[in-house]
């Protein structure tokens, strides 16, 4: 037997009643999101028949995300960052923007105010044998005009697939820096090619994958924020091509558009390189900034993020 009451006259005054739509005060907005979440949630609850003792599970295991720190893990593993991230293209695809580097997920490991250079930067601190990476390019408008001075915020994983700061066995801002544009728009990094990484195999985001019949790997990648005066703010990353993860992504955020060539030196020779004799690795990849809206919603995603002592 079927039941339902969401059509109900108690159902409807209740939900009335803890939105706060059946008296004047409080934020009218958040009102109608809260009216909105609760009354789906009550619609899941009598179309698949949840028992109060799910519902508590499932209200025990939130609090373990919470406990954990995983719910920058979780949104994107259930591909809530990539959604908004579709939501955005096409709100810009509606007012005329395109030709810009396509977006894609900041992800949980971001690291607020990484040491400025100029033009260039080397990335690692020296402290890990990896294969030396190369990465340069240009920013540029979506005329192909340079963008002079802008930054390109970079951040990586290790070989391990560990990041600094989260990883207590690196320094706090190895393999992330900020490279201001030169001129010509032009920036360039030495750094070692990562790892990809997984899920903390005890941690409530892979319990869920496990449950949906999912892994929690990552391809190797190289995340970016890359911004400027007038422009909007790009959250992209690009990936490391030929890695076993590349198009099975647990966070959703592989584009066909971030995965560049990669050239790799097995000599490890080049006497533009001082005191390099090993194998390295060159990517060459431009960013094109797409010009501020007024009107669009503001790429700059206000969350906490980790900051170093």
């Amino acid at each position: 037997m079927t039941l339902s009451i969401l059509e109900n006259s108690p159902t409807k005054d209740l939900l009335s009643k803890l939105s706060g739509l059946d008296g004047p005060g409080g934020n009218e907005r958040l009102k109608h999101v809260v009216q909105r979440v609760v009354s789906d949630m009550f619609k899941t609850i009598e179309d698949f028949d949840i028992t109060p003792v799910e519902f508590w599970a499932a209200m025990s295991y939130l609090t373990e995300v919470g406990q954990r720190n995983e719910f920058g893990l979780l949104a994107p593993g259930l591909g809530i960052e990539h959604f908004f991230d579709l939501r955005i293209d096409e709100q810009e695809k509606q007012a005329g923007l395109e030709g810009g580097t396509p977006r894609t997920i900041e992800g949980p490991l971001y690291l607020a105010d990484a040491p400025m250079s100029k033009g260039e930067a080397r990335l690692d601190d020296g402290n890990e044998q990896g294969e030396v990476l190369f990465m340069e390019g240009q920013v540029r408008d979506t005329d192909g005009k340079p963008v002079a001075g802008a930054v390109v915020d970079v951040w990586h994983a290790n070989t391990l697939g560990g990041y600094s700061f989260f990883d207590p066995s690196q320094q706090p801002w190895n393999l992330r820096r900020r490279i201001e544009t030169d001129a010509e728009g032009r920036y360039r990094f030495r750094s070692i090619l990562p790892a990809g990484y997984g899920c903390p195999p005890d941690g409530p985001t892979q319990k869920l994958l496990t449950q949906l019949g999912r892994h929690g790997q990552r391809p190797a990648h190289v995340h970016f924020f890359v911004s400027a005066p007038g422009y909007r703010q790009l959250t992209t990353q690009i990936n490391i091509a030929g890695d076993k993860f590349l198009y099975d992504d647990f966070a959703f955020a592989t584009r066909d558009e971030l995965i560049p060539a990669i050239t790799r030196h097995a000599d490890g020779t080049d006497p533009k390189i001082e005191g390099l004799n090993a194998p390295y690795s060159e990517i060459k990849f431009d960013f094109t900034l797409n010009r501020e809206v007024a009107s669009l919603p503001d790429t700059v995603v206000v969350r906490e993020h980790a900051k170093a002592a």
